[in-house]
């Protein structure tokens, strides 16, 4: 949905959260950013990982031989929870500790079809 102004989700129907974020390079980091919905029994239904645009690759410690290039990546992420839930709240702030960027694409209702 666009709106010219925001519209603060509720509870009272499913709703899905989309977002997009970037890590620090590091062991572990993804399993913790995807941890902070885990401990909170949020449902993931998508996950995306992007490179993002204008970021040249950047090299390991060129001392070591065979190790790869890597990209800084954008992670897209949808879950099954309203912005209006304190556990959605809990879990964004608990990813803002340690993403280097973080953003909220969206909330809005979901698609649940009739059988």
């Amino acid at each position: 949905m666009l709106a010219r102004e925001p519209i603060i989700p509720g509870i009272d129907r499913p709703f899905k959260t989309s977002i997009v974020f970037s890590l620090e390079e590091g062991p572990g980091m993804l399993f913790k950013a995807l941890a902070v919905f885990a401990l909170r029994d949020i449902n993931l239904t998508k996950i995306e990982s992007r490179p993002q645009r204008k970021k040249l690759a950047r090299a390991y410690d060129y001392g070591s031989i065979g190790n790869p290039k890597f990209f800084d990546y954008l992670f897209y992420v949808d879950f099954e929870a309203s912005m209006a839930s304190q556990n959605a709240q809990n879990a964004l702030r608990h990813l803002e500790e340690f993403a280097k960027f973080l953003r909220v694409l969206g909330s809005y209702p979901m698609d649940i079809g009739q059988a």
